[in-house]
């Protein structure tokens, strides 16, 4: 152990110039990725592992056995050499040959367990590591859900490592329940294993460092790295305070784990207090990690279900949302703004659509602040959710079995039921035919003949699309999509360009038929994971820039490019659009939106990215990098209103077609004034001789008024059949005689 520290004080003395550049760093805020909540008082923190100490290591050009992260496992055959060990990039004290993996064991002592408060593991890795301390693992990334991990398996992803970049490393914190059930005084051991993304990677980083908190002023181990910066103290919010605590367990991938966790919520307009006692929710959950590209990050998202203490499903309401038990904890991370989703969820709300609601929290786990989450609606099939039939076992035929399906377009993998192809006849000229994903209910909880029943019908529905007459109303698209929902779909992907548009990420469910033999009809939706939006892209021109329509890329679904080859579908695409430039979407409306985020967490932001210290640093995919906050925010504002303007002046069809029907003429027209009308519009009907009936619907064919009268005139006041004040926008009036025949149309604007 002497002979460690005096390895470590020489390092310090020869590396000077490094510890000038990382001071520098500090100082221009690049801090450490860890900050506690200390329950117990910290005086000030040491570092009892270096990377630079010597370590024992074993290239993984073989297992090294089972045991081989037990304290008591002989490791005096294996290699020794300073960290950290691997190749490439000039940041490795030891170099080894390229291989796949590499097993690390550093023993070392502690005195006075007891005034360790808490501890910090830091790991700069490339590219999956998992760590044990004295045989139990305290940490993970990039590694999957397998317990015990062989040395031939290749992590799940790459990660770069950052502290040749001059970026601190990542850090796992040990509470004071770990530390007290897993650190011994006397001898300790830290063992870790780190992975490849593959065999012919270029490089392997595996540097490791063990921080602990001192409760008192004595002096027993080394000074922390120049990089380290001393956790503070979170003890309050404007936001509700998120509480989760793992009793030592370590949050996977899968599988769940069970867990307690508090919410600390006292009110609209009060503070909330770390030391309140939880008042919005108080007991069990079952927790993972979730997603795909964000399980890169350090910042996880989180799956959980709120359960009871028996674990059986517990629905429940949380921060005003609707009863339910299935959430998400969304980790906001490379969207610096951390406003993308919340803002597109909020404008497929304002269409009138169901989108997942949330509400923005301050997440503590495990003593550990986390910074700022967004406490989110799973999505699923749910009154207050998808709200669609549920598809029980024993509906297997009839009406019964024809709804509702809650289906997925997304990247697969092997836990996935397998997808499925719905191949249309005749098949598409150039285009890809995509594989689709039952999704609720799953694959595997559905009887045979229902998930033929909803692979037959995509097959029909894509025939209807792929089709010469697919323009058809009873043959073709038409008879099987909802039209309203698909434009209000696409609209909120090509307003904020969605690089994930029409490929992954894309829900769309079937509802049951109707009683009267109507067809239920595949419906577009709901919104999800647009955190690569609004110009928050690298790596695909088209989703950086204000110009230009997301579905004419060639790899993604063909559905929109076949939709909007018809010119009333692209007419009724810009209908709606003008509707809601006057209303839900104007410049006004959206930036206010993005006023009152920014306001929202005016306070919270701090607090995060001083947890997570990325302004200014370059994360994955983003295409601006600002220095500040004020900055991000101000960047995606003009991105937004730029892209508002492009599409005002390239509306890619024309609204005049939607009341272009042939219909046969009367003597004497229809009459409508004022048009445009504010608070009432009168109606004047060609004849009284026998009833009329006058149906108004908006831009997308959706009914609003229905009225049959013997008079010759007519007065509306601008209000839905249940009294509802529709909003400004386009509206067509359809006039009909009583033996059903259409008799004349005419277009009606409300200001």
């Amino acid at each position: 152990m002497i002979l460690d520290h005096v390895i470590v004080l020489n390092c310090f003395i020869r590396s000077i110039n490094f510890l000038r550049a990382v001071l520098l760093i500090v100082l221009f805020g690049f801090l450490t990725t860890v900050q506690t909540i200390a329950q117990t008082s910290i005086d000030h923190w040491e570092t009892v592992v270096y990377d630079s100490m010597v370590w024992r290591y074993h290239r993984g050009v073989a297992d090294p056995g089972a045991s081989w992260f037990q304290p008591t496992f002989n490791d005096t055959g294996w290699l020794q050499g300073r960290g950290s060990i691997g190749y490439g990039d000039n940041d490795d004290r030891t170099i080894i040959d390229p291989t796949l993996s590499v097993f690390l064991r550093k023993k070392f002592t502690i005195t006075n367990k007891e005034k360790i408060v808490q501890a910090i593991l830091h790991v700069d890795y490339d590219d999956g590591f998992i760590a044990y301390l004295n045989g139990v693992e305290i940490a993970r990334a990039m590694m999957g859900n397998q317990a015990l991990v062989p040395s031939n398996q290749p992590s799940t992803g790459l990660h770069e490592a950052l502290l040749y970049q001059g970026i601190p490393p990542e850090g796992w914190n040990l509470d004071a329940t770990l530390v007290n059930n897993l650190l011994v005084n006397g001898e300790n051991t830290l063992a870790i294993q780190v992975h490849n993304e593959n065999i012919t990677s270029s490089d392997l980083t595996s540097a490791v460092f063990f921080s602990v908190g001192i409760s008192d002023n004595s002096r027993t181990y080394l000074p922390v790295p120049p990089w380290f910066q001393e956790p503070t103290a979170f003890t309050s919010s404007n936001l509700p305070i998120v509480v989760i605590n793992t009793g030592g367990q370590i949050i996977r991938p899968d599988p769940r784990i069970v867990v307690d966790m508090g919410i600390i919520y006292n009110g609209e307009g009060q503070r909330n207090q770390l030391t309140d006692p939880p008042n919005e929710y108080n007991g069990k959950i079952a927790i993972e990690i979730r997603g795909e590209s964000s399980q890169l990050y350090p910042k996880k998202s989180f799956r959980i279900e709120t359960q009871t203490e028996t674990g059986e499903n517990l629905n429940v309401p949380l921060l005003g949302m609707p009863r339910e038990n299935d959430w998400v904890l969304y980790a906001p991370y490379p969207d610096k703004s951390m406003l993308r989703d919340v803002l597109s969820y909020d404008l497929g709300r304002a269409m009138g659509r169901y989108a997942p609601r949330g509400r923005y929290v301050e997440l503590v786990l495990n003593g550990s602040y986390e910074g700022v989450y967004v406490l989110l609606e799973k999505i699923k099939i749910d009154n207050n959710r998808v709200d669609i039939a549920t598809l029980r076992p024993e509906d297997i035929s009839g009406r019964e079995l024809t709804g509702g399906y809650l289906l997925r377009l997304d990247k697969t993998d092997a836990n996935d039921y397998p997808a499925w192809t719905a191949t249309p006849f005749p098949i598409p000229v150039n285009e890809r035919n995509f594989s689709f994903q039952f999704y609720d209910p799953k694959g595997g909880d559905m009887q045979p003949q229902q998930r033929n029943y909803i692979q037959n019908y995509m097959v029909e529905f894509q025939s209807s699309l792929s089709m010469l007459r697919f323009q058809d109303p009873f043959i073709g698209y038409k008879a099987y999509l909802d039209i309203p929902a698909a434009i209000d779909f696409m609209l909120v992907n090509e307003i904020s360009k969605n690089v994930d548009a029409y490929i992954f990420s894309t829900y769309f469910y079937k509802e049951k038929d109707k009683a009267d033999g109507t067809r239920g009809k595949l419906v577009m939706g709901p919104l999800w994971d647009f955190n690569f939006t609004f110009g928050n892209v690298d790596y695909h021109l088209n989703s950086q820039v204000a110009p230009g329509w997301m579905y004419n890329d060639d790899y993604r679904i063909w559905w929109y490019r076949r939709l909007m080859s018809d010119p009333y579908f692209a007419a009724l695409f810009t209908c709606r659009w003008e509707e809601l430039r006057s209303t839900w979407l104007t410049n006004q409306y959206v930036m206010n939106k993005v006023d009152s985020i920014v306001n929202h967490l005016s306070e919270a932001q701090v607090r995060n990215y001083q947890r997570w210290p990325i302004l200014g640093v370059y994360v994955w995919p983003n295409q601006y990098v600002a220095p500040t906050y004020a900055l991000e925010i101000a960047w995606v504002k003009r991105w937004i209103e730029d892209r508002l303007f492009w599409m005002d002046t390239n509306k890619p069809g024309d609204c005049q077609l939607i009341t272009s029907v042939e219909v046969p003429v009367l003597e004497s027209q229809l009459a409508v004034y004022p048009n445009p009308f504010n608070e009432q519009v009168t109606i004047t009907l060609p004849d009284s001789r026998q009833p009329w009936q006058i149906s108004i619907t908006n831009s997308l064919g959706q009914l609003v008024y229905k009225i049959t009268i013997n008079s010759l005139e007519f007065n509306w006041d601008g209000h839905t059949d249940e009294g509802h004040d529709v909003p400004p926008g386009i509206y067509i009036i359809t006039l009909t005689q009583a033996d059903g025949g259409v008799r004349q149309q005419a277009k009606l604007i409300r200001q």
